[in-house]
């Protein structure tokens, strides 16, 4: 089983205009060649006619079981209508949670005007993503983007669930604090190339996620994902696949963790409810 708990439909190469529909086209044709069970499609902060809406994108997987949509959420531009009408898809299980973009907006994830999100989140009882460490556009502000900002979110909200996205690369030390800390963060490895990995920076990711578990324990806080189209789903199950971990860690990152996580109902077996406690440095 494989969960891939980061995906996009966004078309990325803006000189010509692909519909929803044949995005959702290839996800569907890469998901089946590299044996991805589901998939976490993630909507944008903007909407334009190269990033889809929300409702647009569930309308477009609506009838799908193995593709479920997580509400993208613009800081800088949310309506009380929007947050109304992602209250009623959450309501119908037509999205299974909400992602925010600090870096790419300038705020920190601690910005009083968030509340009303994470107060969403924990009513449905649905994850937070948030992305951290570096952007794919250069004019992201990195200091909204570095994972310590979401500690203060969540001593704040201890019910809260949330997700440190990208591992916070560069910043993977402080994430490993950050989930170590916080039994209720989690972080996803999506993102940490563009394409696939190259020789020598596989093996200093490799190296950084190994530390990682090492130093937060069992990893029952890390998720599998890849940000695709942005990064190829064959490069990142070879990743995951030479970090050498047990099977069962292994079973816990592919799919165990996000299964528990999104509430997914998938016909397998999966851990106890909530995190065990990490196991001491």
């Amino acid at each position: 089983m494989i969960i891939d708990v980061h995906t996009h439909l966004n078309n990325y190469d803006e000189t010509r205009i692909v519909p929803v529909g044949k995005c959702l086209e290839q996800l569907q044709e890469s998901m089946a060649y590299n044996k991805v069970d589901h998939a976490m499609v993630l909507t944008s902060y903007i909407v334009n006619e190269h990033r889809p809406s929300t409702a647009d994108v569930v309308t477009a997987t609506g009838g799908l079981d193995n593709i479920h949509v997580v509400a993208g959420i613009s800081f800088l531009n949310y309506r009380e209508r929007d947050l109304r009408e992602i209250a009623d898809f959450l309501k119908d299980r037509r999205v299974v949670g909400l992602k925010l973009y600090p870096g790419y907006e300038p705020f920190y994830p601690s910005d009083k005007r968030c509340q009303v999100i994470y107060d969403l989140a924990m009513e449905f009882d649905v994850p937070v993503m948030i992305h951290t460490g570096d952007t794919f556009n250069p004019k992201g502000k990195l200091r909204y983007s570095h994972p310590l900002n979401i500690d203060d979110v969540a001593v704040d909200n201890p019910e809260l669930k949330l997700v440190v996205c990208h591992i916070g690369n560069p910043w993977i030390r402080d994430c490993m604090e950050i989930v170590y800390k916080n039994k209720n963060v989690y972080a996803d490895i999506s993102g940490l190339v563009l394409g696939d990995f190259k020789s020598q920076f596989k093996k200093f990711m490799l190296q950084q996620v190994k530390e990682m578990i090492l130093y937060a324990g069992e990893p029952r806080y890390l998720l599998y994902g890849t940000d695709w189209p942005i990064c190829r789903m064959r490069t990142y199950l070879k990743f995951v696949k030479e970090l050498g971990l047990p099977p069962e860690n292994q079973e816990l990152i592919l799919w165990k963790n996000a299964a528990q996580l999104f509430k997914l109902d998938i016909g397998e077996p999966v851990n106890e409810t909530g995190k065990a406690t990490h196991a001491a440095r």
